[in-house]
This record gives C-alpha cells, sequence and structure tokens, in this order.
C-alpha cells in the first residue's frame, strides 16, 4: 500500500479539528510503518501524544485503498468516546463490540458484512465469545487488514493491569500471517514488559519509544495517615487550584464518601466508579471535559483512555498499588498545559487495602483444588450456583478460578452451556510459577511506591528511573508547593462527618440459588418475613466509629459508650415508621456479652424495654468464613432459635459487625415467626469490602 503524506495529515486535522495541526515526533512515522506494511509495530508513547490517530489514520487510509476493515481489541471502549469521535470526523466508521453494546450488535454485524465499517473496536473478552468470533468476525476474519492491540501492556504478565483474556491474543498472535499488519500501543512498558512483548509479538518486531518525561506536571507526596486529616486538606485545598482534575481514591465506597464530604463545602464534585450505569458515567466524563465540575472523585475505572488534555490537577486520596498504575493516572494532568499539580495523599489504611488487592488477584491452591475436585464428582459439570452450594468460595473466587483455568492451555476446565465440567489436562505447574511470581512482583511494587511516598524531591526522576526511562531533561515547572498539613477545625469536622455518615442496610429478598441445601427454603422470603431496611454505624476499623467498634470487640471486651450515645443519635436521625417498640439483640456463643450489654445499654439510653428473644442452640464457624450466600446462609440456619418469648410490635435488632445479612434475614425469620414485625436491623460494623 502507498501511503500519501497529504492525506494523512488532512485526517490528523480533521479528526484533531485543528486546521493547524502538525504530526508529534514518531506519529508520521508509526503511520507510514503501518501503511506501507513494513512489519509489526510496538508503539510506546505517554498519555496524550495520539496513539490512536496513529491507528485510525492508519486503517482509513488502507480502507481508501481497498483493503479490509481493521480489528482493534481494547479493554477500553466505555473510555474511548472522544477517541471515536475524532475517528469519526476523519470519516472511518467504527461498529462497538462489548458487553454493553451487545443489543445492538445484529445490526452493526450487517453493517460489517455489507462492508461499510473500517474499525471493528472489540473488548478482549469478546475473543472467547462465540458469537463475536463467529457471527461477527466470521464473514471478514479473512479480510482484516490491520490488528490493533490497544493497551499492549496487558499481554505482557508483567505489566500493571494484566487482563486475563488478553492471553487468546498472545496464542492466536503466533498463529496469524507474518504479513498481517499487526500494531501494538501503550503507554507504560518498561524494559521487563519490551521484553516480554518482544516475545509475543515477534522477534522481527520494531519498537517506536519515545520518552516518558511530563514537563507540565509538578509532582508532591503528602503524608496525612487518618482519612479525616486528608478530607480536612482536600476540602481546604481543592478550591484553591485554578481548573478542574480528578481525585482519585481505592474504593468505591471512599469515592462516594470524598465526594459527599467536599459537595458539603461548596464544590462542585461527582463520584464516578464501575458501580455507575453507562449513561450515568458518560454523563459525567462530559461533564469533567465541559468544566462543569470542579473535580471527579474516581476510581481506576477513570484511567487509560479518558482524554481530557487540560487536566489541571490529579490529587490521590491514597497510595495506588504501583509506580507504573501511578504514572498512568497522574498523567492525566497537564497534557496540555503549561502547569499542573499531581499531588499524592496517604494514610495508614492504604497498605490494607492494596494488600487484599494484591491477595485477592490469583486464586490460591487450596481453592483451585476445592473447585477442581467439586467438578470430578459431578460427570455432567456444575454451575456456578452449585458449585457455590457445595463449596465455601464466593462468586467471584469460582467466577475468578473458572475464567483463569478455561484461559489456560491446555484448558483443565471449560464451559458447557451453563455448567463447567473438567477436561483432560491438569492445571499445569506453570500457572502456579506465573501466580507466585506476580504475587511477588505486586508487593514488590507496593513497597516501590512507599518509598515514592517518602521523597521530599525527585518525584517524577523517580517515577521515570522506575519505568526504565531517561529523567535527564525534566525541570519541574514554576509552581508554589501546596501545603502539608490540614486544618485543624476542619479535621474535627471530618472526624464528625465520618461518625455521622451511617451506611444502609438493605434487606436480603430471596433465599439463596439451590436453598434446599442449605436451608431448606428457596425462592422469594416472604414480605413480611424480610427485615426492613436497616442502619449500619461505620466500616470495621475506619476513622469515625469504626476503629472504636474494632478496639471494643478485640480489646476491650465491652463497647464504648460513645458507641451507644452515637447509636442512639443515629436512631433518632432514622426514624423508622413504625417506630421500634422494643430492642433485642443477636446471640453468639463466642462473645455472649458483648452484642447484649451494648443493646440493653443502647435500649436504655433511647427509652425502649429490652428483650431475649433469640438464642444460639449451636456453635458454627464465623460468619466472616462464609464466602457466599449458599455457605452463609447454611452456616446460620438452625444454629439460632426461639426463647419462646412471644413479642408483638416493630423491633430494633441489634449485631455487632455485619459479615453477611444472613445472620439478620434469619433472625428477622424467626422473630416474625414468633408474632413481632417489622423488624429494623441495626450494626455497628460492616466487614465487607467494597472495592
Amino acid at each position: 500500500m502507498i501511503y500519501d503524506h497529504a492525506r494523512a495529515l488532512e485526517l490528523l486535522r480533521l479528526g484533531t479539528n485543528n486546521p493547524a495541526a502538525a504530526f508529534r515526533d514518531g506519529q508520521e512515522e508509526a503511520i507510514r510503518h503501518v501503511v506501507e506494511g513494513r512489519g509489526r509495530l510496538l508503539v510506546v508513547q505517554k498519555t496524550g501524544w495520539g496513539k490512536s490517530s496513529v491507528y485510525f489514520i492508519a486503517a482509513k487510509l488502507l480502507r481508501e485503498q481497498g483493503a479490509g476493515p481493521a480489528l482493534l481489541v481494547s479493554p477500553l471502549l466505555s473510555l474511548m468516546r472522544n477517541q471515536i469521535a475524532s475517528a469519526s470526523r476523519m470519516g472511518v466508521h467504527a461498529s462497538r463490540f462489548s458487553h454493553d453494546t451487545k443489543d445492538d450488535w445484529p445490526a452493526e454485524a450487517d453493517r460489517i458484512r455489507r462492508d461499510e465499517i473500517d474499525v471493528i473496536l472489540s473488548t478482549p473478552e469478546q475473543l472467547s465469545n462465540p458469537r463475536f468470533t463467529g457471527g461477527v468476525l466470521g464473514s471478514v476474519a479473512a479480510k482484516i487488514s490491520l490488528l490493533v492491540i490497544d493497551e499492549a501492556h496487558c499481554i505482557s504478565d508483567w505489566g500493571h493491569d494484566f487482563r486475563p483474556h488478553y492471553r487468546l491474543i498472545q496464542r492466536r498472535i503466533a498463529s496469524l500471517p507474518e504479513n498481517l499488519r499487526i500494531l501494538a500501543t501503550t503507554a507504560t512498558a518498561n524494559n521487563r514488559v519490551l521484553a516480554d512483548l518482544q516475545t509475543v509479538l515477534g522477534p522481527d518486531l520494531t519498537v517506536s519509544r519515545g520518552d516518558l518525561v511530563r514537563p507540565s506536571l509538578y509532582l508532591q507526596t503528602i503524608r496525612l495517615k487518618s482519612q479525616a486529616e486528608r478530607l480536612a486538606w482536600l476540602a481546604q485545598h481543592i478550591a484553591t487550584i485554578p481548573g478542574s482534575g480528578i481525585i482519585y481514591a481505592l474504593t468505591v465506597r471512599d469515592a462516594e464518601q470524598v465526594a459527599i464530604w467536599l459537595k458539603r463545602h461548596g464544590l462542585e464534585v461527582e463520584a464516578y466508579h464501575s458501580a455507575l450505569p453507562p449513561e450515568r458515567s458518560d454523563a459525567l466524563e462530559d461533564a469533567l471535559l465541559a468544566n462543569r465540575v470542579k473535580a471527579l472523585v474516581a476510581t481506576t475505572k477513570l484511567g487509560m483512555g479518558f482524554d481530557k488534555p487540560d487536566v489541571a490537577f490529579v490529587v490521590h486520596y491514597q497510595t495506588p498499588g504501583s509506580v507504573v498504575a501511578y504514572y498512568q493516572q497522574v498523567g492525566r494532568a497537564g497534557r496540555s498545559l503549561e502547569a499542573a499539580y499531581g499531588v499524592l495523599l496517604s494514610g495508614d489504611e492504604d497498605a490494607t487495602i492494596n494488600e487484599y488487592f494484591i491477595e485477592s488477584a490469583f486464586p490460591p491452591r487450596e481453592n483451585v483444588g476445592r473447585l477442581i475436585e467439586a467438578l470430578e464428582n459431578a460427570p455432567n459439570g456444575l454451575t456456578i450456583n452449585e458449585i457455590m452450594a457445595r463449596i465455601n468460595l464466593s462468586f467471584g473466587q469460582i467466577d475468578k478460578i473458572t475464567r483463569l483455568m478455561s484461559l489456560e492451555s491446555p484448558a483443565p476446565i471449560v464451559k458447557q452451556g451453563n455448567a463447567w465440567t473438567l477436561t483432560i489436562a491438569d492445571v499445569s505447574e506453570s500457572f502456579w510459577d506465573r501466580t507466585d511470581r506476580l504475587t511477588e512482583l505486586r508487593q514488590q511494587e507496593q513497597r516501590q511506591m512507599q518509598n515514592y511516598v517518602s521523597l521530599t524531591s525527585g518525584h517524577m526522576d523517580f517515577l521515570i528511573d522506575a519505568l526504565d526511562g531517561d529523567p535527564a531533561d525534566y525541570r519541574p515547572p514554576i509552581l508554589q508547593p501546596l501545603p502539608t498539613e490540614a486544618d485543624a477545625e476542619l479535621t474535627q469536622e471530618a472526624v464528625t462527618f465520618l461518625r455521622n455518615n451511617a451506611l444502609e442496610l438493605e434487606p436480603r429478598k430471596m433465599w439463596p440459588p439451590g436453598g434446599s441445601s442449605s436451608t431448606g427454603k428457596s425462592g422469594r422470603i416472604a414480605e413480611g418475613r424480610q427485615m426492613r431496611p436497616g442502619k449500619i454505624l461505620s466500616i470495621w476499623g475506619d476513622d469515625g466509629w469504626g476503629d472504636l467498634v474494632r478496639q471494643g470487640k478485640t480489646r476491650d471486651g465491652r463497647f464504648d459508650d460513645a458507641l451507644v450515645a452515637a447509636a442512639a443519635e443515629l436512631l433518632r436521625d432514622w426514624k423508622p415508621e413504625p417506630s421500634p417498640t422494643w430492642v433485642t439483640f443477636v446471640p453468639s456463643l463466642r462473645h455472649p456479652k458483648l452484642v447484649p450489654d451494648f443493646a440493653k445499654r443502647l435500649a436504655d439510653a433511647i427509652g425502649l424495654p429490652f428483650h431475649v428473644s433469640l438464642t444460639k442452640i449451636k456453635d458454627r464457624p464465623e460468619q466472616r468464613t462464609m464466602a457466599n450466600s449458599n455457605q452463609q446462609a447454611r452456616n446460620v440456619y438452625g444454629s439460632l432459635a426461639s426463647t419462646g418469648e412471644h413479642l408483638t410490635g416493630a423491633v430494633l435488632l441489634v449485631d455487632d459487625t455485619l459479615n453477611s445479612r444472613w445472620t439478620l434475614t434469619v433472625a428477622t425469620w424467626l422473630l416474625t415467626g414468633a408474632g413481632a414485625g417489622p423488624v429494623y436491623p441495626l450494626a455497628l460494623a460492616s466487614t465487607i469490602h467494597s472495592d
């Protein structure tokens, strides 16, 4: 194919909507390389350089010379709306195939068959979906002119954002024709990742690698141990930074909590995370792009692929898991500005949250063995719900095991219909070697981030050196460092906010799937036997009341009077209707006095009678050790009984820690069966992790 400089430049200017746009260093060379078919190409360039312009312009030039469509595989389709809009201005017609667009698939597949589509966009997960590989790609597979692998570091075991389904690409590349154009792009590839990608993509791979320096970024680290201090710092200083930006948090709950706090201090901010519906996410992205909000308080969902050149600040509420992830996120700032802030706040809970992410990334041998054993005893296979009924693993744990095992080659398990069955292959030792190696790598990365947190200067040099780049040309922009202290009065206000920020406790409405094997019950819980929506005073161990709950249960053996007062205040604000007329509690054999003592003091504080209406008749493992609904319900059911005291009227049901909601669900079933109701649950702390 012939490369046309004038047409390529015209397309660039159309796509960027800038009649004076010019190619960046290396950009035109990459497009020419692809169009002229000079071999496989890996482009490693920082965010904002214009990698999407390379593949969309190359695809358009190829199509204009009669070539077939390009196939672009990216994990970030939901964040590529701006890039796709840019491609549309060039006249590039693209079709998206992801879980979110599955209703549009038939119409889009027809457009592909009619040769109306220039670029087929797919998430990596669709490569294992027969509906996509056969029904969509089948008719044009032989005509694909260009394979684009976006975020190519995900192929590598060493990549910071490894996606299991990228292993399918890794295996299929080896079988592709040598003359098929392959373009791989990423913003984050150190030497280790580069070596891995060169092995996967082929020995004749050409690498176009730019510098990592971000001259507009002023980087700063601030250690503020408590959540309250960091909330105070944000409320005090975010408003003083010109422009709009992003505040990153590690969990969905933290993103929501920070957003609520900042709104109360007059800041136009919104929470952005994976729990939002697509239309809400799109609206929030548009609001930030148009500077209608001061900031989005976001989890990593707002990461690679989001394109806003004038982000004025990126502030981290907590420490990310790796230098690479941090560089990627903070690199959202200052791409078209002379100066922008990148501030990392760090606190006591960071290490605990990141350790949870590390430990849950890969399944332990024991869990895989238990699942394999369950399938060995089921020749016809088992659905996920049937597996949960047989072994004590969560849906997420089982889903992760089945997904990872099915992507191995050869695969030890396969899915037939809705059931998973064994194959003749065993789990290879190479899988465990890789798991051990990556777990150790993640721990090393976390230690490296702690070193970064402790820096007082040289932040950009540290990041670039860690990414195997050359920081020699970096000169920090002229900006004043932001204050490192949090206002004492605001900090105390934040403590009060955290203590008054109770969580909702939603009732369970269904018995677990396959419930007959765990409780003897199935289907919907009768309306009159469900607990009413309740309240949770805190998150276990958090600032606010959570740390006081932990101390009371694990150290003191008695809950502080301050928790009684806080629960009483919560009830006064809550005002459930009809109001509770008496108080009872969930009994325990391990801590027989802890909860009844608290419930009795709470009843006295709110002026209601206290009754012992439930008794623990069987000792069972702690509910926190039960991993899924089937196991949790089974663990509770039959361990509690009514004392025989038949009390009517609305009741406040008190427990200390919430692990699954099944204890409260079964307790409510017993209380309502004895004539009580409605039942309002109150837990002092939730131990359920929200990521």
